[in-house]
Parts: structure tokens; C-alpha cells; sequence
């Protein structure tokens, strides 16, 4: 396992990764090498497969570059060596591929090529597309043109997978990852991936009959190859913390170091359950030995739940019980054989279950192996107020395990990337790590995932449709976002036609009076409204037919940030059409839904309910008077849950825009005591933050993390002041902080501040800005120039 790490490692160092430029553009040629798969099984179908090829290299090259992808996984060995995992998640027509440099695993003479290809046919999840079951690797030049894929190669369907059933029946809640995986150790052909290895009784792979091509070209669908544009995923060792609970067998905690190994008696069925401390995203890996026949069932979840199915504090295991997604290992007798499922596990809780036969099984060693997007935490914040820092530690947690080749909304149940918690998730990337990659590939995931009626779809890739208008919205927002904050015109121009298309579809259904009419699809705002068995649908706000508030509100708040873009891009005309038309559905918003006796907006003109969610939006488009709105939002905050003078709270995801309203209200010293919520979390043992207040599905919620990106954009007060961040802005809010420190990543550098607030209400600190950037720094209604370099800075 330690080999395999390494192996990764380099590759994220370079020698492996997308550096090499190829000699040939495959990206507009059609490849010589073919398609590939077994000869007799179909191809549509749940399959595990094994591909193998053995060349002949007269000396260790310095560069030997392939370009490899399979549908609808695969994990490439070189010599008997792991070098690669993909293809990234993608749809058919914009299907990955992944350029690499072999080199560094070649040796003069033979070398074996091995592949592990999969298709979870029906059970595959929702996030993983698929045309077929196929495999490709193409040379890049005459050098390494012998390791294409053709009928040399041998292919070997194994016998020893077959699917576990994890699906919404089993678990009683939407769940969406698939099936997990059992394996047979008595078929399995183990060695395969070696070198000298027996294949002679393998067959000849069959050619598919169309070409191999990339994307644009040809005259029918299956894949449209592009290169991949992300880096290849983390992975590194992790191991678990501590055994909780042993039935009917005995487990010394050095079992966790890999020290001491346990022996489960003939006959017996025993029970471990393990805690990792934290959650995480791992491949586990069991090794065991002897045992044949024994049954190890892994069990994984997040947190373990009580009779009455509650999770309740995440660090209690007294009268609870583990119900989670199941992985099944089926042991031959041979010593140290080890199980590794084909997708990485999410789990806090990982539980082993041992049923052994007529022989004893030895449990060597479990280990995990995190995968992750290889982020990496440049920024920084710290502060007078010490817990503050459980909560930057736990968000960043959160951030990082709902980020893989696509960002996710949880990586439990899920894994599907939504335009509203990707939104969050982007800013969280840039501010934190810096890396706009992944934001860049969601964008233009949900710009191919548009239809007929100009939408894009609120979730993609995905295999179920599904459309949520309101992220549609959203969408255009985050193209807003990424161009306040990079300088990347010819992408974000490239964007346009797909946000006047969004922006057509609002715009067509809005009624006489100026909020929106009747909408289908599925108009999601904030759980704050549940989900009902009578409507079949959760969190709308009322007003969904007859004008709502809300929905009219955020079409305008997208309105006006579309209008940034295309004037930007000079096109004025319809820049301001957006503007007048956002400004126009304000004033029919205020005009209908504004209640004076509550000094409220209600959500619908029968001024009936009242919510956040709609004087949140009317703070940040305008709707309201600028002299009104930190009394607007005061009174909100205020207000009941429930009871005659109710007001809808906004839950987890919704306070993201509570957040950016108060500081635009300039009551961004109130934010530090808006996290109760997420000290409430910790509180109850929680290691990542939840989609929803308890009781909650999923304990990892991508949206939930949104305080990193307010302790740098509000407490730090750090924001761009013009597009592609070419000027800053800094206004800090420290609410009852003494003192606050932050650092953030900057396309030319780094931004860092250190501010302290005086006895007499001031504030003294010193900024550092990147070479050649200048801003401002903004106090309490003071202004001071800031120039590139360290400044002590005093107002």
C-alpha cells in the first residue's frame, strides 16, 4: 500500500500529470487505437473486467506518453504498480480522458500494461454517466504506438464481483450512490496486474465497430473525447482511531497500527466496530488471511443511530446501531489477501462483521486510503476568540470531502454536483485554496447540461434529469463570481448564450404585474420549507403559482449581475434591458408584497407569510430602501419561528445569502453571533457540518461550510473590487473580536491582514497586498488607499 502511495504522490508532483505536451492533437484527429471489451459479455451490463498487454521497450525511456479512458471506470497498473484512477466524471460527449507519462514505471525490456475496467449497469450511481462498457489507450506517437488497444490485447471478465444492493429501500432515505461490491476470493484471478502473470487462457479483446474519436468529430454519438482539465485525485493513508465496540471476539487497539492482528474462531460470527474520529472519504482495504468461506461484511456510516433511528450526539454508540451502505469479502484460505472496493467509502463508523466456517480467519490489517481533490489550504484565519478555530477546521473538513472529480453535495449519499451548494463550494475553493480548476469544469459541466428550454440542469453530470430553475439562476451567478475573481474573458464569454437563454426563460414567465407566474420543474429554495407526503416536493416557498416574493426577488439578483457580464463584454443594449427589467420586478415585489403594518415583505401579495428568505434577497437587489434594510434585517433575525408574527428562518444553505446580506446592510459585525448553529453542530459531535438542523440525512453538506468563505470576505473583510480581482477591497467586521488575522490566496500573490480594534472604536493592523495590486481599506465609513506591499495601516 505504501508502494501505491508513492506512486500517486509523484504523479501529483508532475511526472505523471498533465505537463507533457503530446505530439500529435488528439484532440481533433481521430485516434488509431480502438475501442475495446470482452468478446461475449454484453455491454451494457454490470461487469468487472481485466485488461492486459505485455511490450517490449528496448531501454528505459524518458518520456513514454499514453492517453487513456474507459467507461465507466478504470484503474490502470503499470508492472504490477497503480499509476492511475479516472476517467474524470463527465458526460458521453464531453468524456474524459488522461494523458500520461509511463515513463518513470518502465524498464528496459518487457513491460506488462494492466487495466481494470467496470460497469455497474443498473447499479451504477446517479453522478456516473455511460454509453458502454469500453476501454482505450492511446499512444501519442510512433514510439509508443504499440501499446494501443486492439485484439492484442487479452481480456478476462471476473467472476468474483457481484453487486450489493445499497439503494433507498435498504436505507430508507434518498440515497444515490449505487451498489457496493462483493467479491469472491476464490475466483478472483489474484496477480493479474502482474508481471508473468498467466493469461494464456484469456481471450483476444473485441474492436468496437465505430472510431475512436474526440469530441466534434464523426457522424454518430458514443464518446466525445476532451483531456482531462483537473488534476488527478489526493490519496493518502489514513487510519482508524479507535475501537468502540467488539461482540463475541477480542480486538487489541494495535489491530488500527496494523500490530497486531485478530483471529476470529471457526464458527463464529463477531462484530467490530470502528471509529475513524472523523469522517473522511477512503478505499478501506482489508487484509486477511486463511478463513476460506468466512463472510467479512464492512459496514459504513456516519453516524450510528438509535431505535427510533436518531443520530443524536455522533460520539455516543450506547444503544445504537450501525445501518449503512455494505461491502461483502469472501475469504479462500490463502494468506493476505486483500479487498479494496472499486469506489472510495465515506464513513466516520466503519463496522466489520466476521461469519467464519469450519476454519478460523486472521483480520492482518485495515487501512483507508483518502481520495480527495488534491486541494491545498493556503489561507488562513485566526482570531481573538480561539473557538472560532474548531469551525474553520471542521468547514474546511466539510469543503474537502465534498470535492472529488466533481464537486459534491455530500459524499455519503449523493455525490451529485448542485449548482446551489457548488455556487458556495467555488468561493470556498478560491478563497481557501486558490485552485479555480474545479469551479471551472462545474461551470462548464452545467453549461453541456442544458435543454431545449434554455435551463440548465441542477445537478450534472447526472443520469436522472432533473431541473431546479432557481439554480439555473445560480449558474449564471457563479459565472459572476468567477469573473469577479479571475481574469478568464474568453470563457466567461464563451458562457453567454447559455445565461441569456436562463435569463429568457425567467423572463417569459412573469405575469402583468411583475413577479413571476405559474412555474413547473421543481423551484427549490431552502429546506426551510419541508418536504410534504401531499406534495411530493420540499423546499418551495409559497407563491409558487399566484407570485412569489422570493422567486421574483433572486431572478432580479441575477438580473443585475448578468447585466454586469454583458456589458462587460459590450453589449450594452441588452445590459441594461436586465438592468431596467430587475429594477422593474423590484418595485412590482415592494409594491405587491410589502406589508406596512409588519414593516415586512411577505412572500406572496396576500401577505399571509413572511420569511428571511425574501427580505434577505430584497436587501441584497435594492427592493427595499438602502435606509431600511439593517432594520429590515434586524427584525427578521428577531422574529419568531412559529406563531402569529412568524417568519420562515433561513436553514444552513439559505444563511450563505443571511451572511452576504448583513455585510452589504453593513451589519457585518452581527456574523460571529449567527454561528450558533455551527457551534451547536460541534456540539453534538458532529466532525463535518449537516445538510439541515437535526434531525438531518447527511452529516457532510458542502453549503454548510460557507463561514470559511464569511471569516476571510466579511471578518477579514477581504472582497475583489473590480473584475478578475485586479483591485481589492477591504473592510473588515469584527464584531467582538479584539483581534483577527487572515491570509488569502491571490492570482499575484497573497492578500494578509492584521487587524486590531482599539478602546475607542478604531482600528490599527497592517495589510500586504501583491506586487502591483492596490485597493482600499474601508472603516466604519473611513477610506484608506492601500498599495502593493506591507502598509501599517490606521483609522
Amino acid at each position: 500500500m505504501k508502494r501505491i502511495l508513492i506512486v500517486l504522490l509523484v504523479w501529483l508532483t508532475g511526472s505523471l500529470g498533465f505537463s507533457q505536451t503530446p505530439a500529435t492533437n488528439w484532440t481533433n484527429t481521430y485516434w488509431t487505437a480502438h475501442w475495446i471489451l470482452h468478446p461475449t459479455a454484453p455491454a451494457r451490463q454490470y461487469g468487472i473486467y481485466h485488461f492486459r498487454k505485455t511490450i517490449d521497450v528496448p531501454q528505459k525511456p524518458a518520456r513514454f506518453i499514453v492517453h487513456v479512458s474507459a467507461d465507466n471506470r478504470y484503474r490502470l497498473f503499470v508492472n504490477g504498480k497503480a499509476v492511475a484512477l479516472g476517467p474524470a466524471r463527465s458526460d458521453t460527449q464531453n468524456w474524459n480522458y488522461e494523458t500520461l507519462n509511463l515513463a518513470p514505471f518502465l524498464q528496459a525490456g518487457p513491460n506488462t500494461l494492466a487495466a481494470q475496467v467496470w460497469n455497474m449497469g443498473e447499479g451504477a450511481p446517479v453522478a456516473q454517466m455511460t454509453y458502454q462498457t469500453g476501454f482505450v489507450l492511446q499512444g501519442d506517437s510512433d514510439a509508443e504506438k504499440q501499446v494501443n488497444t486492439d485484439a492484442s490485447w487479452k481480456v478476462y471478465k471476473n467472476p468474483a464481483y457481484s453487486p450489493i444492493k445499497n439503494d433507498i429501500a435498504k436505507l430508507q432515505t434518498y440515497i444515490v450512490m449505487g451498489d457496493g461490491d462483493r467479491v469472491d476470493a476464490a475466483q478472483y484471478p489474484w496477480g493479474w496486474e502482474q508481471p508473468g502473470f498467466d493469461d494464456r487462457t484469456w481471450v483476444g479483446a473485441k474492436l468496437l465497430s465505430f472510431p475512436t474519436k474526440p469530441r466534434g468529430l464523426g457522424s454518430d454519438g458514443n464518446w466525445g473525447l476532451v483531456p482531462r482539465q483537473i488534476p488527478m485525485m489526493e490519496e493518502q493513508m489514513v487510519r482508524l482511531a479507535a475501537v468502540r465496540r467488539v461482540e463475541n471476539g477480542k480486538m487489541e487497539p494495535g489491530f488500527l497500527q496494523g500490530k497486531a492482528p485478530v483471529r476470529v474462531k471457526a464458527n463464529t460470527k463477531a462484530t467490530f466496530l470502528l471509529d475513524q474520529g472523523t469522517l473522511t472519504n477512503a478505499y478501506p482495504e482489508l487484509t486477511v488471511s486463511g478463513g476460506r468461506g468466512a463472510v467479512v461484511t464492512l459496514s459504513y456510516a456516519e453516524a450510528l443511530v438509535d431505535a427510533k433511528n436518531q443520530k443524536g450526539n455522533r460520539n455516543d454508540i450506547d444503544g445504537r446501531t450501525l445501518r449503512g451502505f455494505d461491502d461483502q469479502f469472501v475469504a479462500d484460505g490463502t494468506a493476505r489477501r486483500t479487498f479494496r472496493p472499486l469506489w472510495f467509502r465515506t464513513y466516520r463508523y466503519l463496522q466489520l462483521t466476521v461469519e467464519t466456517k469450519d476454519d478460523a480467519l486472521v483480520l492482518d490489517d485495515l487501512v483507508g486510503q483518502f481520495s480527495g481533490y488534491p486541494f491545498e489550504q493556503k489561507a488562513q484565519f485566526a482570531s481573538s476568540d480561539t473557538t472560532l478555530k474548531a469551525i474553520w477546521d471542521v468547514g474546511w473538513r466539510t469543503a474537502r470531502l465534498c470535492a472529488g472529480e466533481t464537486y459534491f453535495d455530500c459524499p455519503y449519499y449523493e455525490q451529485l454536483q448542485y449548482v446551489g451548494d457548488t455556487r458556495i463550494q467555488s468561493l470556498i475553493s478560491l478563497y481557501v485554496a486558490g485552485d479555480d480548476r474545479l469551479m471551472r469544469k462545474a461551470i462548464l459541466d452545467y453549461d453541456h447540461s442544458r435543454f431545449n428550454e434554455g435551463l440548465t440542469q441542477s445537478r450534472y453530470p447526472s443520469a436522472d434529469f432533473q431541473v431546479i430553475p432557481t439554480f439555473s439562476l445560480f449558474w449564471v451567478c457563479m459565472i459572476h463570481d468567477y469573473w469577479m475573481h479571475r481574469t478568464d474573458d474568453a470563457f466567461v464569454k464563451s458562457m453567454l448564450p447559455g445565461i441569456l437563454g436562463v435569463l429568457d426563460w425567467h423572463e417569459q414567465r412573469l405575469t402583468k404585474v411583475g413577479l413571476n407566474g405559474p412555474m413547473n420543474w421543481w423551484n427549490f429554495v431552502d429546506w426551510a420549507w419541508p418536504w410534504t407526503q401531499e406534495s411530493r416536493i420540499g423546499g418551495i416557498p409559497p407563491g409558487l403559482n399566484e407570485g412569489s416574493s422570493t422567486l421574483t426577488l433572486q431572478q432580479a439578483y441575477t438580473y443585475f449581475r448578468a447585466a454586469d457580464l454583458l456589458a462587460h463584454f459590450g453589449k450594452n443594449e441588452q445590459a441594461e434591458h436586465y438592468r431596467d427589467l430587475g429594477r422593474r420586478l423590484n418595485k412590482a415585489v415592494y409594491s405587491e408584497c410589502w406589508d406596512a403594518g409588519r414593516g415586512l415583505l411577505a412572500d406572496t401579495p396576500a401577505k399571509k407569510t413572511f420569511s428571511q428568505h425574501a427580505n434577505i434577497l430584497a436587501v441584497l437587489t435594492d427592493a427595499v430602501p438602502t435606509a431600511q434594510q439593517a432594520a429590515l434585517l434586524q427584525k427578521t433575525m428577531a422574529a419568531p419561528a412559529s406563531g402569529p408574527t412568524a417568519v420562515t428562518q433561513a436553514t444552513f444553505y439559505f444563511k450563505f445569502y443571511l451572511f452576504e446580506a448583513l455585510k452589504k446592510a453593513g451589519l457585518g459585525d452581527q456574523f460571529i453571533d449567527q454561528l450558533k448553529p455551527w457551534r451547536n453542530m460541534l456540539a453534538m459531535g458532529l466532525t463535518t457540518f449537516a445538510e439541515n438542523p437535526e434531525p438531518t440525512r447527511s452529516d457532510c453538506h458542502a453549503w454548510s461550510a460557507s463561514p470559511l468563505y464569511e471569516f476571510l470576505s466579511v471578518t477579514c473583510g477581504i472582497r475583489p473590487a473590480e473584475p478578475g480581482f485586479r483591485t481589492v477591497r477591504i473592510e473588515p467586521f469584527l464584531g467582538n473580536l479584539k483581534t483577527v488575522n487572515g491570509q488569502v490566496p491571490h492570482p499575484s500573490g497573497t492578500i494578509a491582514v492584521q487587524f486590531a480594534r482599539t478602546e475607542t472604536g478604531g482600528l490599527n493592523g497592517t495589510v500586504t497586498l501583491p506586487a502591483k495590486l492596490t485597493g482600499t481599506l474601508r472603516w466604519k465609513g473611513k477610506t484608506l488607499p492601500l498599495k502593493a506591499g506591507t502598509q501599517t495601516v490606521s483609522l
